[in-house]
């Protein structure tokens, strides 16, 4: 998770009347609603819906919104907060023995365990001593752009020998993690609101909801299809290039995610070249394979994970990856600006 701000709860209702409803008189049928509300994962989420009467729509984005704010400050790695052992807290008791987490922390992790395997090791959760220092150096560049500076190689590659995933020990038995290097971080922001999200989906799912679009900061996640009618959700891809026009595509969708990963994130300037936030694990600095990565996938935590492992692979081998994964296509946006998608992607245009 990136640096945590206030959480500022600013839920803003609007309505708007689907196409048949057009006319005079009270519209029959569910209506359009919209919600924002902004400081979740340091980041705008936005819901959109169709319900009978507005009251619904808004117990169901609060019932969404709360279970955002446990996820959100279960794996929040910056601060603790009171009544709940955080990834913060587990992280400062590195060395120390095992520490009781919440179900929810242990499930996360297992998640990352296993993505971490199926990438290849492309997305490491235990290299949070290796982005902690560049999320230091990003920051001070971002500040004082004239001052700002690439980490040390020497300084990278130290924390880097502290992000091993067998120093990460999980029982589940006794609902424990431990983390048996002193220097060892967990940093989860390659899988944690891909992860919340698809979470606070299911529950929604599981309270009866059947049309209902998700957006946590750009991690969509799809509840059914639009309407009764079957109308797919329209979900567009932004263009990575700042130069560059319009969206590089849109999909429709129906129960998926689409979540993309790019350079245009969070990135900060050194030199005359941008430096962006997804570190390769190999080299332990930012590559330029591509501008973007689009996943589209049911899951939304394994969309997270993948965008990020995509983005530290080379083009063959991430459409070898992603061919293995049933029921998943991705868009790769290539530094000169051209597309390349996997075989079925072209489905969901």
């Amino acid at each position: 998770m990136k640096r945590n701000f206030t959480v500022l709860v600013l839920i803003i209702l609007t309505l708007s009347f689907l196409p048949a409803c057009a006319g005079p008189g009270k519209p029959s049928g569910p209506v359009r609603y919209e919600a924002e509300f902004i400081g979740l994962f340091d980041t705008l989420t936005q819901i959109i819906g169709y319900a009978d009467k507005k009251e619904d729509f808004e117990k169901e984005v609060q019932l969404l919104k709360d279970d955002l704010e446990v996820y959100h400050q279960l794996y929040d790695i910056y601060k603790s907060y009171p009544g709940i052992v955080n990834l913060h807290d587990i992280n400062e008791k590195a060395g120390q023995g095992p520490v009781a987490a919440d179900p929810r922390i242990i499930g996360m992790l297992l998640f990352a365990r296993d993505s971490y395997e199926l990438t290849r090791g492309r997305v490491n959760i235990t290299m949070g001593s290796v982005f902690s220092i560049w999320h230091r150096y990003r920051e001070a560049g971002l500040f004082e752009p004239e001052s700002a500076a690439l980490p040390p190689r020497d300084l990278l590659a130290e924390a880097g020998r502290h992000a091993s995933m067998e120093d990460l020990v999980i029982d589940m038995e006794k609902g424990t993690v431990e983390l048996l290097d002193p220097a060892m971080r967990l940093d989860v922001g390659a899988v944690a609101k891909g992860y919340a999200v698809e979470q606070a989906a299911r529950h929604s799912e599981e309270r009866g909801t059947r049309h209902l679009l998700i957006s946590v900061g750009g991690n969509v996640r799809a509840i059914g299809r639009r309407n009764d009618e079957g109308d797919y959700w329209r979900v567009s891809v932004e263009n990575p290039d700042p130069e560059g026009e319009g969206y590089l595509t849109t999909l429709n969708i129906d129960g998926l995610s689409v979540v993309t990963s790019g350079v245009n994130e969070r990135f900060y300037v050194v030199d005359g070249k941008a430096y962006h936030h997804i570190i390769d694990p190999d080299s332990l600095f930012p590559e330029n394979r591509y501008l973007s990565v689009t996943i589209v996938t049911p899951d939304s935590g394994l969309a997270d994970i993948l965008s990020t492992a995509l983005f530290n692979l080379e083009l063959e081998e991430g459409q070898e990856l992603i061919a293995s994964l049933p029921d998943t296509e991705a868009l790769w946006c290539l530094p000169d600006g051209s597309l390349t998608e996997s075989p079925g992607f072209a489905a969901y245009r």
